[in-house]
């Protein structure tokens, strides 16, 4: 039969519509045609299946509007109609594989009802079977009572006849036209951009976005000392995204939505959270400092919280659960998210920011598509709201980095020097990563520019005016000694040890006046490396009691610099002179809680009993300062932490009364000079009396009681360093007479 000219029109009834077929009248063709060719322009050619209707009119031809998109007709159009027939020795005829490309019909039909392949495949067999499918071809597809569903061609594969009737075993060939049969493996995909949500095991291998950067290196993330935390980060928050839906949905596994790094500051959560970002094939991370979410207009703090969700919020109700991550960063979160009912005033707009923030995360209408990274390092100050399974749950403490961390550190650092050979080969990491005990790596990077500046500073003229050496570029070479003067002049950790402090402490040094010195010393180092040893608690709390003066606070100052911990934090009533008792409680507690973050710690609370503002007229002490000092003393720090107390008191048997002695584990009694030998020690060692001066000494004190501290004997030495060499001794002993210390 030749070629007719026809015109296109519409399908007579929605039903004949679903059927994927052309509609024609019975008296346009033979009863033995099934399928035909339209032409409607030069070397455009589409194949239908046709089926007859008796209200379609002669020379007309009905197509659905599917099939005028895909062979691009209109309404009344003239077309070139032919009867088409399949060749039974082609090897295009009888194909063996459809892949589908699945959306709904109508763009605006959002569901996230599943829809189960398996059985659509069937369903898509019993309509079609026999039809002829060409590449590109577009249908609609009634599944069940669910939505009209738009399908393309994206692919077809045909079986080589030629080849299985020879008995050869043959691939299935690609083929741009053929004809579906009831063995056809069907296949569904869905569309880039549809929130369709397809399930079974007749979904086709649709190429997924990774989540992981396919470009990311983990060794240049230029992250040091902080492995083990990306680790259980990456294991918690990532690793569930990471694998396709289907999986995650049989397992029923909810995404980790909020992250929250706390930590000192200077550790490098900023610097994490940036290389999050950025490892992650997600949308750029949206970067908030908390303090510009607040806005003085009442509404306009919740309405920035809102914003910054309403583009994640929109994906999903458009994608499902086939919306990609959205990642927002709130550095210092803790200015917006403070505990509710905390913040003073009437206004409440805290309260509402924090409630707005939990709405968003974790409410009625909750985001599946979003990360939440939070920063602060002041965790106790947050919401407790936020810090449940299901809002901000992974919560990771980037403390202070240990050896090896400082180690990788320094070489993140000074990578660029090497690389250009600007380091003196004396310099050596491992033994700088020793040293610096107690740096955060923010310091880290400041000491290594403080010895940069060490080094140029030597290739520097300051005379009359300030001059370059001209062969500065090729001397210029950082080393070892630079180092060390940056680490002894410019750079010292805040977490750190306060050596200023205890070198005030130890002015005049330690005399071994006696045995009783050699004891309590002896007894420090016992509860130094009881401090240090794996297994107990970790907190050893001393107590070194005495009369005044006696050298308590020397002698504590002296166990904590044998300590040899990181971190030394030296408590005296001196720093808080005219504190009220709740900012006294305060910056004990301060004092407790840095010492919490390094590995090895020793706190000196120095004159206890002026701690706690005691009278002995009264008596009159602080409770609020007493009952914090008992809570502290027995809190045992984070495991794999030890804590090591040394507190000094001139009287015991007021700390008796308060029930504050049984919060230490030892009780070291410091006592005074108490024999002639004693006094002769010290003066032998403080070489200010002859050898003559020193034998009268010797036999004026023969019989004589001896009762004085180590520190009022001292000032009396210094006073007696004044006296003319021929009264020294007669003066010396008439105030010590005078003191009481000599009967």
């Amino acid at each position: 039969m030749s070629k007719m000219r026809m015109k296109a029109v519409r399908c007579p009834t929605d039903e004949l519509s679903l059927s994927n077929c052309a509609i024609i009248n019975a008296d346009d063709f033979p009863d033995d045609v099934r399928h035909i060719e339209v032409t409607t322009a030069p070397n455009y050619h589409f194949v239908f299946t046709v089926r007859t209707h008796h209200e379609i009119p002669r020379g007309t031809v009905g197509f659905s509007l599917p099939q005028r998109k895909w062979a691009t007709l209109s309404l009344n159009q003239e077309i070139e109609v032919r009867p088409y027939h399949f060749d039974p020795t082609s090897n295009t005829e009888c194909l063996c594989n459809i892949v589908l490309e699945a959306d709904f019909l109508q763009k605006k039909t959002v569901t996230l009802e599943p829809y189960n392949t398996d059985e659509m495949a069937k369903d898509f067999l019993m309509q079609f079977s026999g039809q002829a499918f060409t590449v590109g071809q577009q249908l609609a597809f009634q599944f069940k009572d669910k939505k009209l569903l738009g399908l393309v061609i994206k692919s077809l594969e045909a079986a080589d006849l030629s080849a299985i009737s020879s008995g050869q075993s043959t691939m299935p060939k690609k083929t741009k036209m053929g004809r579906c049969l009831g063995d056809t493996i069907i296949q569904f995909e869905k569309a880039e951009t549809s929130s369709l949500n397809l399930v079974g095991q007749s979904k086709g291998k649709a190429v997924r976005q990774a989540i992981i950067n396919p470009d990311w290196d983990f060794q240049k993330m230029g992250i040091g000392g902080l492995d083990k935390e990306f680790s259980a980060i990456f294991r918690r928050a990532f690793a569930s995204r990471v694998f396709p839906t289907e999986i995650v949905t049989q397992l029923g596994c909810k995404h980790v939505k909020g992250i929250l790094l706390y930590g000192p500051p200077g550790t490098g959560k900023t610097l994490m959270a940036r290389q999050i970002g950025t490892m992650l094939n997600a949308r750029e991370p949206k970067i908030v400092n908390g303090p510009q979410i607040l806005d003085k207009y009442v509404g306009e703090s919740e309405a920035n919280i809102r914003r910054l969700f309403a583009e994640a919020e929109e994906e999903e109700k458009r994608l499902g659960p086939n919306s990609g991550l959205h990642i927002i960063i709130f550095d210092e979160i803790d200015a917006i998210c403070k505990s509710r009912g905390s913040v003073a005033g009437n206004t409440g707009v805290h309260d509402t920011v924090v409630n707005q923030l939990l709405a968003k995360i974790d409410g009625v209408e909750q985001l599946n598509n979003i990360l939440v990274i939070g920063m602060t390092n002041r965790r106790d100050m947050i919401d407790e709201a936020l810090l449940r399974p299901g809002r901000l749950e992974l919560q990771m403490e980037i403390s202070l980095p240990d050896e090896h961390g400082r180690y990788q550190i320094l070489n993140i650092h000074t990578s660029r020097m090497r690389e250009y050979k600007k380091i003196a080969p004396d310099v050596d990491l491992k033994e700088m990563a020793t040293l610096t005990k107690n740096f955060s790596g923010a310091e880290l990077e400041g000491l290594v520019r403080a010895a940069q500046s060490t080094a140029m500073n030597r290739l520097i003229k300051a005379s009359s005016k300030v001059e370059v050496d001209p062969a500065a570029m090729e001397k210029l070479m950082v080393s070892r000694s630079d180092f060390f003067h940056a680490l002894e002049h410019d750079v010292k950790p805040a977490f750190g040890t306060s050596a200023e402090a205890l070198t005030q402490l130890l002015t005049r040094g330690i005399i071994h006046w006696g045995r009783p010195v050699v004891e309590i010393l002896a007894d420090g180092g016992l509860c130094i490396q009881q401090a240090r040893a794996t297994e107990g608690s970790g907190l050893v709390s001393v107590l070194l009691e005495g009369p005044p003066n006696s050298g308590k606070t020397a002698l504590a100052a002296q166990i904590a610099k044998n300590s040899d911990f990181p971190f030394v934090k030296v408590c005296t009533p001196e720093d808080m002179v005219g504190f009220i008792e709740s900012a006294k409680c305060l910056s004990i507690r301060k004092v407790f809680d840095d010492a919490y973050r390094s590995q090895l710690s020793c706190i000196l609370v120095d004159n206890i009993e002026r701690l706690l503002d005691y009278g002995p007229i009264g008596p009159r002490y602080s409770n609020l300062t007493l009952q914090a000092l008992l809570v502290l003393l027995k809190k045992s720090p984070p495991p794999g932490r030890k804590l090591l107390i040394l507190c000094t008191s001139s009287r015991r048997q007021v700390l008796d009364d308060l029930e504050l002695l049984p919060a230490f584990n030892t009780i070291l009694h410091v006592p005074n000079l108490s024999s002639p030998d004693h006094l002769l020690s010290v003066l032998d060692e403080v070489d200010l009396f002859s050898k003559h001066e020193m034998a009268s000494l010797h036999a004026k004190l023969q019989g004589k009681r001896v009762f004085i501290g180590i520190k009022k004997l001292l000032c009396l030495i210094d006073m007696a360093r004044q006296v003319e060499p021929s009264y020294r001794v007669a003066k010396f002993l008439s105030k010590l007479e005078e003191e009481g210390g000599l009967e």
